[in-house]
């Protein structure tokens, strides 16, 4: 997987590998930005026993009051918790990179939102808590780094390899896009396919506005050759999403068939083994970048229209 350089990241005025997207104005490389990053894993790994009421009193959203100090003491002092900090250190030295990176995201979120605030970013273990990698609230930016060991990783041997694949410190910055959309992307309140499809669409294409340097595979949590297995065949996908009459449909397994994380999506055809997980959402990626291809539409203003009326309004067809 080509890899972005963190040094180079704010140089760097075209897009990276993969589909070409518009690089990084100068507008938005002139706003004034600072993220503060607090190592909380760190200060925590490093506590002595008489420092916890301190750390308490500085993290008390980290210290849920039903939990007596005796838990998080016994916490730190265990040997299973000592070797997840140890691998997060090795694997996390120094943030700095990420900061870069992230900053240019939350510039590119204030750009096109202006009254997005700079969370202050705290790092912590999570017990690989893989479904909350990041949560993102108005103040703060949570990000478990224990969730970013990669795939391969000792830790993660009893997972499910399509979940053991997105816990690689290259979709860090990806999943942190994914919390910011939650906050600003309106949940479908059509119950059809369609709309879910193009909900996440909007997801997707909001990445693109957002992580402008970032690879396609990135943005959807894919390995290069998902990607290349749905560009493929995506005019094979989307002519049995029509033949099947499924775009209106309002069966709730779609959802788990073709837009739920899965280790592939069900076709119920010979090649299903082959296709990754979620390949609505990426038939969603191409609605929606049909729709601002041919529409003079802002961000904003995309992002507000119902899932169905985008989707007419798209004249989307797969590529032959």
């Amino acid at each position: 997987m080509c890899r972005i350089i963190f040094s180079l990241g704010l140089l760097i005025l075209v897009s990276g590998c993969g589909d070409p997207r518009p690089g990084v104005s100068e507008e938005v490389l002139e706003i004034p930005l600072t993220l503060e990053i607090d190592r909380f894993d760190l200060a925590f790994d490093q506590m002595e026993p008489a420092g916890l009421p301190s750390m308490k009193s500085k993290y008390p959203y980290l210290f849920p009051e039903q939990y007596s100090d005796s838990i998080w003491l016994a916490k730190q002092a265990d040997t299973l918790q000592q070797r997840l900090r140890q691998e997060v250190r090795k694997a996390f030295p120094d943030f700095g990179g990420y900061q870069t990176e992230l900053e240019l995201f939350f510039k590119h979120a204030k750009y096109y939102f202006p009254e997005t605030q700079a969370p202050r970013v705290l790092t912590l273990t999570t017990d690989v808590d893989y479904e909350n990698r990041v949560i993102l609230t108005d103040t703060l930016l949570l990000v478990g780094l224990d969730n970013y060991l990669g795939p391969d990783h000792e830790f993660y041997s009893g997972l499910q390899r399509y979940i053991a694949q997105e816990l690689d410190p290259a979709f860090l910055v990806s999943d942190v896009g994914s919390a910011f959309a939650r906050k600003v992307v309106p949940a479908p309140r059509a119950r059809s396919f369609i709309a879910q499809v193009v909900y996440y669409g909007k997801v997707l294409y909001l990445k693109d506005r957002l992580m402008p340097l970032a690879e396609d595979s990135v943005k959807i949590g894919y390995t290069a050759q998902q990607l290349e297995w749905a560009r493929e065949n995506e005019s094979q996908i989307w002519r049995y999403f029509v033949e099947r009459e499924l775009l209106y449909s309002t069966d709730k397994q779609l959802g788990p068939r073709f837009l739920d994380p899965a280790p592939f999506s069900k076709f119920g055809l010979v090649f299903d083994n082959e296709s990754p997980g979620r390949i609505g959402r990426y038939m969603g990626w191409q609605i929606v970048r049909s729709y601002m291809d041919k529409n003079n539409t802002s961000l904003q203003e995309m992002l507000q229209i119902p899932g169905e009326e985008l989707f007419k309004s798209s004249k989307y067809k797969p590529p032959k």
